[in-house]
């Protein structure tokens, strides 16, 4: 059986490395907020490419205390507009209802399966105040004109990085997604590229303002001990997680390459008309290697027969969730086409080239 994701096996080749740094945590007897935490955060900005970075208890977190430090910064206000794309885990609009803020979902490009660049100008109102972007899939979803008119409309760009860790923006200057908007949102929920042995989270900016608010709010709206400034959450990454993510991160670019070499040959090499291939003309780290077919069910039947396990990403739209009963009604046919028919592969670090040409002639042989 070719797993979908083996976590044992893509941690296996860090597995003495990471228990070393676990023996240094217990050996040291601090368990939040001591040296692991601080040196991740250090290294993982340097990463990314921002003067901040603040761990949090997951990626959910991150995007709701984003948007709530600007609020306690009076540049977000009950009731304000954040564009979204409507093609995202849940996460990401879960965190603009629960601060109280209005999402507008806007639809996807079906060829890059990211927010549709040329429709979000018509989206915004004088109410609109900031734009999140989602780097679903691994893919970068900034482009120059969105970064064009978040400056020209003055927009705050919120990046959702939950699933894109080493992505860059190919540009004159390549740049790390998470450092491409004014603040980013980062899970490092054990599935992802950078993954943790738990739930953890970071957030990356720029802005000192911004960082601290964040700090202070994660920390139950404290910046010194039993001072409260705002009215905070308790949501740390802690010692155990920290030190687990700072072994892996020196080896992300290494994973991703593997990663993108596994995709290069589901590329190059599947060809089939009733399975539509992702594009691979940006720089994609590919957390997720999405496919496209009308007969998605049969197709996943197919390959389990075959020993091969798949899943998928995601079988309900957000707007077609109960918890949003209320947009039950909209249609969205872009974003329904994708959830309707995408089917995620196999694609990660610990794959072997054998089990995924095993996978390309499957896909090559396969009717119904």
């Amino acid at each position: 059986m070719i797993k979908y994701l083996d976590l044992k096996q893509v941690n296996a080749p860090y597995e003495a490395e990471i228990q070393q740094a676990l023996n240094s945590v217990l050996q040291r007897g601090w368990y939040l907020q001591g040296e692991a935490t601080h040196l991740f955060e250090q290294h993982y900005a340097d990463y990314i490419g921002t003067k901040h970075c603040i761990g949090c208890g997951n990626g959910l977190d991150a995007l709701t205390l984003i948007l709530r430090a600007y609020m306690e910064m009076d540049l977000l206000h009950e009731g304000d507009e954040v564009l979204v794309p409507a093609n995202t885990y849940i996460a990401s609009i879960l965190a603009i209802t629960e601060n109280r803020l209005t999402p507008i979902l806007v639809e996807p490009d079906i060829n890059t399966l990211q927010i549709d660049d040329s429709l979000i100008e018509q989206a915004i109102t004088p109410r609109t105040r900031a734009l999140m972007i989602v780097h679903l899939y691994g893919r970068c979803a900034y482009t120059d004109r969105i970064g064009e008119l978040c400056r020209r409309r003055h927009l705050l760009l919120i990046e959702d990085n939950a699933q894109a860790h080493g992505c860059q923006h190919v540009a004159t200057v390549p740049r790390h997604t998470g450092s491409l908007g004014h603040a980013a949102a980062h899970s490092f929920y054990p599935t992802k590229n950078l993954g943790a042995l738990g739930d953890a989270g970071a957030i990356t900016t720029n802005d000192s303002q911004l960082a601290a608010t964040v700090r202070a709010l994660g920390n139950y709206g404290s910046s010194r001990k039993y001072v409260f400034d705002y009215k905070g959450r308790n949501s740390r990454i802690d010692e155990v997680q920290a030190a687990v993510l700072d072994v892996k991160l020196r080896y992300l670019d290494e994973a991703n390459e593997r990663r993108k070499h596994i995709a290069a040959l589901y590329a190059n090499k599947v060809s089939n008309p009733h399975i539509v291939m992702p594009q691979s003309d940006r720089d994609c780290v590919w957390h997720i290697f999405p496919i496209l077919t009308q007969h998605r069910e049969a197709l996943q039947h197919y390959l389990l027969q075959h020993g091969v396990e798949t899943a998928i990403h995601y079988p309900i739209p957000p707007h077609q969730q109960q918890c949003y009963a209320e947009w039950n009604s909209r249609s969205l046919p872009i974003t329904e086409r994708i959830h309707q028919q995408e089917l995620s592969i196999p694609c990660h670090p610990a794959m072997t080239d054998e089990e995924t040409e095993y996978i390309i002639q499957l896909l090559n042989q396969w009717s119904f």
